[in-house]
């Protein structure tokens, strides 16, 4: 309210990506804001699908591309539904005088390299029998769901399917079920294999989006007397720069345990230089932000950074689903499309196969 009476000569929108949903309050009020110019600065504007870029073209050039119905009509819908690369690179072109890109590479030729790959996880047979019994159970509910209701209105059930196999994958703990006592996580053996055995006395950060997966990791960090710091969501942001500090600083505090989301921008953790992301985000932006949390300017050792998967699981499977559906027509309109979205009764049967 008060900001919205000044004329400012310039507006800048640092992580503008925030701005993205246009019917939110946020978007709605820096677009009370008067400027002469406007810039959006971000490392991923586009998340989800393509039209998270309506929104930020839309704060830096008033009615570009008119209203949001035209935008999904013309660009969004066709890009991200149907992979119509020929719509992708004519919204390139629309766009490429407005936007001035400069990756690390070009900006931080300084920093060392980056090493990202996947840790294959193998669950044993106690995990293995939990993840195989929900599985079929989802599969046999939603088939026949989708049967009777149509997939429009299976979408909540397979996001519930998912969400638990997952879980699993991390531990069958997580499902918190009276009948699953089951507390085998090929996860957690992995990670403190690696604390212990991998890499030697350098910092690591720990990711994961299940809180609840993050406590059994503190049990067991706690088990073997590893130090360690920790960040969610409830972490106040004096008790979030005290944390980063003592784990810049403490030589012997070699452990970060990090919500994903909480923890995922904002923060500056260059001490460490191996990473692993315990229950991959399926917006690689968002493990992408994650990562870079230890890879920026100040980062003066080689960073290794790890995606955890389950073998033979719905993990593994939403990978190569992803890598299926992914339509890149340049540099700049990457469309990692959102899986909900986009999903087929036949990518359906796949996953629970």
């Amino acid at each position: 309210e008060m900001l919205k009476d000044f004329q400012f000569n310039y507006v800048i929108l640092d992580e503008s990506q925030a701005i993205k949903n246009p019917a939110s309050r946020r978007y709605k009020a820096a677009g009370l804001l008067k400027a002469k110019n406007r810039l959006a600065l971000t490392g991923t504007p586009i998340e989800n699908s393509t039209f998270d870029l309506y929104a930020q073209m839309s704060f830096v050039n008033r009615g570009f591309f008119g209203s949001s119905n035209n935008f999904k009509t013309s660009f969004s819908n066709p890009i991200d539904k149907e992979g119509n690369e020929v719509i992708a690179t004519e919204l390139q072109k629309m766009v490429n005088p407005f936007i001035l890109r400069r990756t690390k590479e070009m900006v931080a030729r300084e920093l060392p390299p980056k090493t990202e790959d996947i840790l294959f996880c193998e669950m044993d047979a106690a995990q293995r029998k939990v993840y195989d019994a929900y599985r079929n159970e989802y599969r046999n509910r939603l088939l026949g769901n989708i049967q009777e209701q149509g997939l429009g209105k299976s979408k909540m059930m397979v996001l519930e399917a998912l969400t638990r196999l997952r879980q699993i994958c991390d531990s069958p703990l997580l499902l918190n079920k009276d009948d699953v006592n089951v507390s085998d996580s090929v996860k957690i053996r992995e990670l403190i294999r690696h604390i212990n055995d991998k890499t030697a006395n350098h910092k690591i950060l720990i990711f994961s989006q299940f809180v609840t997966m993050l406590g059994l990791i503190k049990a067991e960090l706690d088990k073997y007397g590893i130090d360690y710091e920790y960040l969610d969501g409830q972490s106040s942001r004096k008790q979030r720069q005290l944390s980063v500090n003592r784990f810049q600083d403490n030589a012997d505090l070699r452990v970060f345990l990090i919500s994903l989301k909480a923890g995922g921008t904002g923060i500056n953790l260059t001490a460490a230089d191996y990473v692993y992301v315990v229950d991959p985000w399926w917006n690689p932006a968002v493990e992408n932000q994650a990562i870079d949390r230890c890879y920026r300017i100040g980062q003066d050792k080689n960073v290794f950074a790890y995606r955890m998967i389950c073998t033979n699981t719905v993990e593994e499977k939403i990978l190569q689903l992803q890598q299926k559906k992914k339509k890149i027509a340049t540099d700049i309109i990457q469309t990692d499309e959102s899986i909900m979205k986009n999903l087929s009764v036949k990518d359906i049967e796949s996953l629970f196969s």
